[in-house]
């Protein structure tokens, strides 16, 4: 890593954060489905979908899309968190699958977040949208036409290339 790139990263974490804001750790869920076309045949290849959510008017970032997740609490793991949260926010219990991007973001108000994604294959309980304006089923070509959080815009690019998963 080369040293402006590690003092960018010291300027996140450390008091020298000019927003005087810490470092949030967030966590937020690629929720994973193989889906078919409707009036496919079983030979044809599944497309690979994902699970996207768009926030109410009334919150920060207003009707901006994003992935199920939210705050790590003190002394929690990423994936407990994680569990936590798709728990509360969508009434699931997710099994949490593997790390596949982390991302650190620093917003134009100053606030900074450390975000990680991971994959959930599998969860038991149905899908109830508990504090989300919207959600929906999207397959991975089609995530560039939904307005994401900044965050989210890189992961977006490589997800919709096929890069992730």
């Amino acid at each position: 890593m080369d040293a402006r790139l590690k003092e960018r990263i010291r300027k996140l974490d450390g008091p020298g954060n000019p927003s005087g804001r810490p470092l949030r750790l967030v966590v937020a869920a690629l929720i994973v489905r193989q889906a078919r076309a409707a009036g496919s045949t079983a030979t044809e290849i599944p497309a690979t979908e994902v699970l996207v959510c768009q926030r109410r008017p009334d919150q920060p970032m207003s009707l901006k899309w994003e992935f199920p997740g939210g705050k790590i609490e003190p002394g929690e793991t990423a994936e407990q968190a994680l569990t936590r949260e798709l728990d509360e926010e969508l009434g699931i219990a997710a099994v949490i699958g593997p790390r596949v991007a982390q991302i650190r973001h620093k917003y134009r108000n100053g606030g900074a977040i450390d975000l990680q994604f991971f994959v959930v294959n599998d969860f038991s309980g149905e899908l109830v949208n508990r504090i989300f304006n919207d959600m929906r089923w999207t397959p991975l070509s089609e995530l560039p036409s939904f307005d994401f959080l900044a965050a989210d815009l890189g992961l977006i690019r490589d997800l919709a290339e096929g890069k992730l998963l």
